[in-house]
């Protein structure tokens, strides 16, 4: 009875509180709402730390402009002179756009009868030379120039002898105080050209510009037990010039006396590389620091860094890429000012697919050589403002709206299959004078592969000469900061 007569209390003095029922009386009260969702970044972009892992960091306003460049273009190379013309070269004809990639104009001449296969260009960033070298036959290399945004081109053969010249690479820089810079000098910027001799890299120091190279041999023992293969020539602000060998251990080969002495330094044994793999590439700062990015052990970009200008190396590597990016390949990079850097490299987000078989019927761990058919890989782009604190901070976007190959990319012309060698070898970064970035890259899945549903790596066999540019974002020199589009 008295169990009945409290209930019979709680509602009277519940009528008296709230003539409008008894629902606040005889239930819980309604939860309170639930806090908004964290905003989310869109599909394929990330900010990470230097594990690859997210950290809790706003992003970068990156924006990016596509141009075609209406040629084929496997293995390019780009470079942009200051009157803002872009030169994107590949196989036998120099591209330029001086118009920001809305028209491309092939500027070969006479002077490049003899160019035939396997070219390689540079801008000089001081002088404004243009290089466009080709390998003429397999002994001799035909090295073009230009001083007048490839009006008119001059050229002279360069006699590498045999076995053979292959990966030719030039590049230019500044003279030093020692070796090869004490000699008379015709040129203000030593200028640079390297080439693989099956057993041993071989480096020539051009005196007069690039039109002959007096100076130079063969670079015996030093980190060429893979046939001198090799990447891309950067030189530092202080002279220093890097060569990065595609050796099983990420290594780095340089010289602080253009190229009369050559040394080498070894980093990333922690992560190691993969095997097949393509070359990685050096990038310098205005303070002659040198970042070394290469593709790991795990398929993931990495780096390490030198304050010393080359003497010694980070032996803690530091990743680059997102851990949602499983595959990687092709790594390019271009820095300004001390702690600003972009990376580009093409890589796949399909982590459904790890362990299905791949080309050859094995689990597939993210090797792009090795890919499945339906692996689909994408053109990224990483940017560091802090490359050099302690726990730098990148900011990566998935520039291509579509996949830049379906399936596997060959990453070693003796085992390639199914026409998977459509890429060759390398892309390309660089930045011009305002500290912009501009990527040259062979794009294998263009027209109906870009649209259908479901595209299959016989789809994606094209080799489209392609440019991404940055339309808005940071410039890589603090002095100039935020980019516009062009108007």
């Amino acid at each position: 009875m008295r169990f009945r007569g409290r209930i019979a209390q709680l509602l009277i003095v519940c009528l008296l509180v709230s003539a409008g029922g008894l629902s606040g009386c005889l239930q819980d009260s309604p939860p309170p709402p639930l806090p908004p969702e964290e905003p989310s970044l869109p599909d394929g972009v990330f900010v990470t730390g230097p594990d690859g892992l997210g950290v809790d960091e706003e992003l970068l306003p990156l924006s990016f402009v596509f141009s075609d460049v209406g040629e084929e273009g496997a293995e390019p190379s780009i470079g942009v002179t200051s009157s803002g013309c872009i030169f994107f070269i590949a196989f036998e004809k120099p591209m330029r756009s001086c118009d920001h990639g809305e028209t491309w104009v092939d500027t070969s001449d006479g002077s490049q009868a003899f160019f035939t296969n396997d070219p390689y260009g540079w801008v000089d960033p001081v002088t404004d030379r243009v290089f466009n070298i080709h390998m003429m036959g397999l002994w001799t290399t035909w090295i073009g120039w230009s001083d007048d945004d490839g009006e008119t081109w001059e050229a002279n053969p360069h006699d590498s002898g045999a076995p053979v010249n292959d990966h030719i690479k030039l590049g230019s820089g500044p003279w030093t105080d020692e070796g090869y810079g004490m000699q008379p000098l015709r040129y203000e910027r030593a200028v640079y050209f390297c080439y693989n001799k099956l057993l041993y890299i071989s480096c020539y120091t051009s005196y007069d510009g690039g039109a002959t190279f007096e100076a130079g041999g063969n670079i015996v023992g030093i980190a060429t037990d893979n046939g001198g293969l090799h990447g891309a020539i950067t030189t530092a602000p202080d002279g220093t010039v890097f060569l990065p060998p595609r050796v099983p251990t990420p290594t780095i080969i340089f010289s602080k006396d253009n190229g009369l002495e050559w040394e080498e330094r070894t980093m990333g044994e922690d992560v190691g590389t993969p095997n097949p793999r393509k070359n990685g590439e050096v990038a310098t700062d205005t303070e002659s620091n040198a970042y070394n990015i290469w593709v790991g052990g795990d398929q993931g970009v990495y780096m390490s860094r030198s304050t010393d200008s080359g003497e010694t190396w980070e032996q803690t590597s530091i990743r680059i890429s997102p851990i949602e990016v499983i595959s990687a390949t092709f790594p390019h990079t271009s820095a300004g000012d001390p702690g600003r850097i972009a990376i580009t490299y093409l890589g796949s987000e399909n982590a459904s697919v790890l362990g299905q078989p791949n080309i050859d019927g094995e689990p597939w761990d993210g090797n792009a050589h090795y890919a499945p058919s339906n692996v689909s890989h994408y053109l990224y782009v990483t940017y560091s403002l802090n490359a050099l604190d302690p726990e730098p901070v990148f900011h990566t976007v998935r520039v291509s709206a579509d996949p830049v190959q379906i399936g596997s990319i060959c990453l070693n012309s003796g085992d390639c299959r199914d026409g998977n060698r459509n890429l060759l070898d390398f892309n390309d970064l660089h930045i011009d004078r305002e500290g912009r970035v501009y990527i040259a890259f062979a794009d294998g899945c263009t027209g109906e592969c870009a649209t259908m549903e479901d595209p299959q790596p016989e789809d994606s066999r094209s080799r489209r000469g392609s440019v991404y540019y940055l339309g808005s974002g940071p410039s890589l020199y603090e002095s100039v900061g935020e980019l516009a589009e062009f108007e």
